[in-house]
């Protein structure tokens, strides 16, 4: 009886151990550090906060910009769309560069979450510091203060911006 006892709790723990000492993204709870880039031919804009990078898809993180067909007000109180505002003004900074992304997480789509850059330059920040996404994490949030308090791009008519963002402090 008590050898079965033991071959029992050793076929129960060892199963145990084993998983326990297992990197966690073997389970994919815990999404791998992964670089990936795409030279300037293999990039497509899809709107304000996300590139194609070849077939994989790439969110930048830290930042979040009006959706495609989101209304803004200019100074003159004539409408347009702040999304693709959003989207020209990435568009303008990846302009033909290869664009390489350290992806740090996934979002609830599976789409890539990460911090890309473009000739040297960090795609998120220049965003938020241009003004035309605002910060969703505490590292970008003096850049959007920057851009709000100079009113940099969907700042520039405040009354006109989105009208999510006119809630921020």
């Amino acid at each position: 009886m008590r050898g079965a006892a033991v071959l029992l709790s050793t076929a129960i723990l060892t199963p145990v151990v084993i998983a326990l000492g297992l990197p966690s993204s073997l389970f994919g709870s815990a999404p791998a550090d992964r670089h990936w880039q795409a030279d300037a031919p293999d990039i497509r804009i899809v709107d304000g906060e996300t590139l194609a990078l070849g077939d994989r898809i790439v969110r930048l993180a830290g930042m979040a910009a009006p959706a495609r067909g989101e209304p803004c007000r200019g100074a003159d109180g004539a409408a347009f769309d702040c999304g693709a505002a959003a989207t020209a003004a990435l568009t303008r900074l990846v302009a033909g560069r290869a664009v390489s992304c350290r992806v740090v997480g996934r979002d609830g789509f599976g789409r890539g979450i990460g911090q890309c850059e473009a000739h040297g330059v960090d795609l998120a920040a220049s965003l938020v510091g241009e003004g035309f996404a605002v910060a969703t994490g505490g590292a970008l949030r003096p850049r959007e203060r920057e851009a709000r308090a100079g009113g940099r791009g969907l700042w520039a008519h405040r009354p006109g911006a989105p009208q999510d963002w006119l809630a921020r402090e």
